[in-house]
């Protein structure tokens, strides 16, 4: 089964958001597209729908809803810090600008690569 693309207009809201960051890159990974700060993955648009979320793992939990915020999972096992947002938590410009700029301001803590 091939997986569907990410969605390149949710890409392009991102790249809108990041534009002129110079520690912010992009790259095709895992059928999606994968934002990264100084080679640290901070948020992606999700091949199989949806956005990947890494933030600091001891706040992440409280973001959890269970719906539209649900633990990113590798293979069956929850991957702490790590949060799958469905459509609907960043359907607004105000939602997606909130997911952007907290996963780029926790991957600006973390040792560059």
């Amino acid at each position: 089964m091939v997986g569907m693309a990410y969605d390149e207009g949710v890409a392009q809201r991102i790249r809108d958001l990041v534009v002129g960051e110079l520690d912010v890159t992009e790259k095709k990974m895992f059928g999606g597209l994968a934002f990264l700060v100084n080679g640290n993955m901070s948020v992606a648009v999700s091949g199989s729908g949806g956005l990947m979320a890494r933030l600091d793992p001891d706040d992440s939990d409280a973001l959890l809803d269970g719906v539209v915020v649900t633990p990113f999972e590798m293979r069956g096992t929850p991957m702490r810090g790590w949060l799958r947002v469905a459509e609907a938590g960043y359907a607004t410009d105000e939602q997606l600008g909130e997911w952007v700029d907290r996963t780029v301001e926790f991957a600006r803590t973390l040792p560059h690569k």
